[in-house]
């Protein structure tokens, strides 16, 4: 199973690309985890573009059908998603694979609810298929963990594990959404 990781963050050290790192690091075999590292090279979202789409935009709409479900982790800037996370989704709204696309959301601070609920608020309206028990919360916010601390502690690699071993579930067995998010540690 393909899975594509986006990172809502732009900054080098983001604690959500190093999350994704950590997940790519800990995936079962039968999961190959790729980060999309673009995100922020794609042009903003301009609906005059889509007639004739920017590379960059080409090269993400390619990731995306590839991928068999989608992993994103954003942070929260002022009680919403990054504008780099809108404007790629802004990107798929009119783009037909990823409708009905299985997602999962990790969030790396709990606090951080205003964009987690914003986030799946706009893949819902989207039609991504959201599958929660692969989706939730990894309270990583000042634990000072970097990609190997979060493979070494015990409960962030268990919960990261168990997301991408449900993520797979779904897909491969056609798990239908459940339920709120969870707290993974």
């Amino acid at each position: 199973m393909k899975v594509l990781g986006i990172s809502g963050s732009l900054r080098k050290a983001s604690i959500n690309t190093a999350l994704l790192r950590a997940a790519k690091r800990l995936a079962p075999t039968e999961v190959g985890l790729v980060i999309f590292g673009g995100v922020g090279e794609l042009p903003l979202f301009n609906p005059d573009l889509e007639k004739c789409l920017p590379t960059q935009v080409v090269s993400f709409h390619a990731a995306v059908a590839e991928a068999d479900a989608l992993l994103f982790a954003s942070p929260e800037y002022a009680h919403g998603v990054t504008g780099a996370i809108k404007n790629a989704l802004d990107w798929l709204v009119s783009f037909e694979p990823f409708v009905g696309k299985p997602v999962a959301v990790l969030n790396a601070s709990p606090r951080a609810h205003h964009a987690d609920s914003a986030l799946r608020e706009t893949l819902r309206t989207m039609s991504a298929v959201i599958v929660e028990p692969a989706s939730g919360s990894i309270q990583l916010l000042g634990a000072n963990l970097g990609e190997g601390g979060m493979v070494d502690d015990p409960l962030v690699s268990s919960a990261i594990k168990g997301c991408l071993l449900s993520l797979y579930a779904a897909v491969i067995h056609g798990l239908p959404e459940q339920g709120p998010m969870s707290s993974l540690r």
